[in-house]
């Protein structure tokens, strides 16, 4: 239809009652027909000249008593009061079971003031209600439209009521605008259902609706709270562009078709609890300032997802196929999800493209990093993270830890007490290490805790050291098999510290252990055990220059005492005499062939001989630690 302006009279013919100087055109409501004499329809019998509101009540009457059930009618322009369309709506009343029936009916332009019944009639020809106005309630409870419905560029400033309609062709409310609630509960479109560029204003339900064929809502904005809760859409789903300004609830719904949510923004959460998509191959991007959740979602088919939101719920989503979810800005739950096919996870760092080639709209949303929140109950043999921040993430009771991939740049925690700390009276200083979320909330939860560790979330359990250190175990693996020996050497660390940690060690081997960390940190602190080497050698080279070397070389034994060797040599110089740089010099060196696992050939008092044999056993033994830390650093 062509749109005409207030100073352009309709493209039919026209009431023109109150026409003047300033409305040259006047009622633009079309002229109601003469009945024919042989009982034909209205529609195609000479006009009288003025519509049906402004018809003088006995050729309303006589118009009204010419109709029947199913006739076709044209009323475009007219007003209708609740009275005026009562008895239009009596007059095509099938007696059969109180039902209106209509024809082919023609409403564009039409205003309905107050509350528009049409409660349970039948449409079995073409609808159109294009650029009608209902200032009430739009009732059209049951009703059915038996051809197409056109409700394109219709205004309705109160609510619109579909209550169980059935719409058997092609829907279009297209640039409609709905100011109330627009309900359409159980609804059924048979043919294609067009919403493009419509405003929804309070609320919009369509729950357990049914789209048969193609259901439209490119460029739609929903104003309100928007459900779609158990509805079907078994055709294609398009949400190109639509904007959700309240939240959105697709709870249980049924994608059979693709799920086209491309350039979809949502202001508040949406909600895709339930949800099934059968064969959606994509769904995206789309951009969510609260929380998109997917809790026991179905996705049967292979399927992109690519999303940018502040939290992402997978609790028990489950992925039939193979998936990859490329995120942006978001934590992501994976709680409990069941992974039957490889499924990938990745931070998206360039902004995302609709298909048209513009950035999605990212406004609102906090920028961040990626976060990984959980992945408990995952069975990891099938998950690929990629560039996502670990820091927050439990891993406990994660299936298949050991076989977890993680590509890119995955960061773990570090040791939030920075510094030196003293407890007990000593000096402690946590290194820098990868460590899981779960020993900072263990840490936290012990008495006397150093300050900065977290807290654990709200809900979450306490895991022990025992369980912990299967954790890290289980990590440990996953790096050596990915190669990433750096990565590896950081989770033995956390393994032995929670074995070191765990109440149920026994004492012995918590011994052998606590000298293990406190010589190289368990093999892996080439600064300590460097330091502790550099200690075992000064201490060696004091005890060698003040009781290992004499000051008489030593003599055979004489000849009539029967012993066949040399005589001890003997310390003959004061203590404080016996440090010189010559002496020194002498101790160094045994010290230094100590180190490598040689003799001197130094000639040594008893003192020395114990002290030498001392220092050859454990300066190489703290040498080879220090060297096998920094093979762990270097090694990839």
């Amino acid at each position: 239809m062509t749109a005409t302006t207030p100073a352009e009279p309709p493209p039919y013919p026209h009431c023109g009652r109150g026409a003047g100087t300033e409305d040259p055109v006047g009622c633009r409501g079309h002229r109601v027909p003469h009945p024919r004499p042989d009982g034909g329809e209205a529609a195609d019998a000479a006009l009288h000249g003025a519509c049906l509101a402004h018809l003088d009540g006995s050729d309303r009457d006589t118009y009204l008593a010419s109709l029947r059930p199913g006739s076709n009618m044209d009323h475009r322009g007219t007003t209708f009061d609740p009275a005026l369309l009562a008895g239009l709506l009596d007059a095509v009343r099938d007696p059969a079971d109180q039902r209106p029936r209509f024809g082919a009916v023609r409403f564009g332009r039409a205003t309905f003031e107050g509350d528009a019944a049409f409660g349970t009639a039948a449409f079995k020809g073409r609808a159109a209600f294009d650029g009608a106005t209902f200032t009430g309630r739009a009732l059209f409870n049951s009703a059915v439209f038996g051809s197409e419905a056109r409700f394109r560029g219709a205004t309705f400033e109160g609510d619109a009521w579909f209550d169980g309609t059935t719409f058997e062709s092609e829907t279009r409310f297209d640039r409609a605008a709905f100011g109330g609630d627009a309900l359409f509960l159980r609804a059924t479109f048979e043919g294609d259902a067009v919403f493009d560029e419509a405003v929804l204003g309070a609320g919009t339900g369509f729950h357990r609706a049914t789209f048969r064929a193609c259901a439209g809502f490119d460029g739609a904005t929903f104003k309100d709270v928007a459900l779609f809760v158990r509805a079907a859409f078994e055709g294609d789903a398009w949400f190109d562009g639509a904007a959700f300004e309240g939240g959105a609830g697709f709870n249980s719904a049924t994608f059979k078709g693709r799920a086209r949510f491309d350039g979809t923004t949502f202001q508040d959460g949406a909600s895709f609890d339930r949800a099934a998509f059968e064969s959606a191959s994509s769904v995206g991007p789309l951009a969510c300032r609260g929380t998109l959740s997917l809790a026991e979602a179905v996705f049967s088919a292979a399927v992109t997802l690519e999303i940018a939101a502040s939290r992402v719920d997978c609790h028990r989503t489950r992925w039939a196929s193979t998936a990859s979810l490329r995120l942006r800005h978001a934590v992501i739950d994976l709680s409990d999800a069941v992974l039957e096919f490889p499924v990938s996870v990745t931070a998206h760092d360039p902004e995302f493209l609709t298909t048209r080639g513009c950035p999605l709209d990212e406004s609102g949303l906090h920028q961040a990093p990626v976060r990984g929140e959980s992945l408990h109950g995952v069975d990891a043999a099938h998950l690929v993270l990629t560039n996502l921040n670990l820091a927050e993430c439990r891993f406990s009771g994660t299936v298949h830890l050991d076989q977890l991939r993680m590509e890119g740049r995955c960061p773990f925690p570090l040791p939030n007490p920075q510094g030196i700390h003293w407890r007990r009276g000593l000096p402690v200083r946590h290194t820098q290490r990868l460590l899981l979320a779960e020993e900072q909330h263990w840490r936290h939860s012990m008495p006397r805790s150093d300050p900065g560790w977290l807290p654990a979330p709200p809900g979450a359990d306490i895991v022990e050291p025992p369980a912990l250190a299967a954790l890290y175990r289980a990590l440990r693996k996953s790096h050596e098999d990915s190669r990433n020996e750096p990565g590896a050497a950081d989770f033995y660390y956390g393994e032995m510290e929670m074995r070191r940690a765990d109440p149920t060690i026994a004492p012995a081997e918590r011994g052998l252990l606590n000298l293990y960390w406190a010589l190289s940190g368990y093999g892996l602190r080439a600064a300590r055990a460097i330091a502790w080497l550099l200690a075992a050698m000064t201490a060696t080279v004091l005890l060698m220059t003040g009781f290992g070397l004499p000051d008489s070389p030593a003599r055979p034994y004489p000849r009539g005492a029967g012993v066949i060797g040399k005589q001890n040599p003997q310390l003959r110089a004061d203590f404080p005499d016996r440090f010189t740089t010559a002496r020194a010099q002498k101790a160094a060196d045994v010290v230094i062939n100590s180190v490598i696992f040689r003799s001197s050939g130094q000639s040594l008092t008893t003192a020395g001989r114990y002290t030498e044999m001392a220092s050859r056993f454990a300066e190489p033994a703290l040498l080879t630690l220090a060297l096998l830390a920094i093979r762990g650093r270097l090694k990839r």
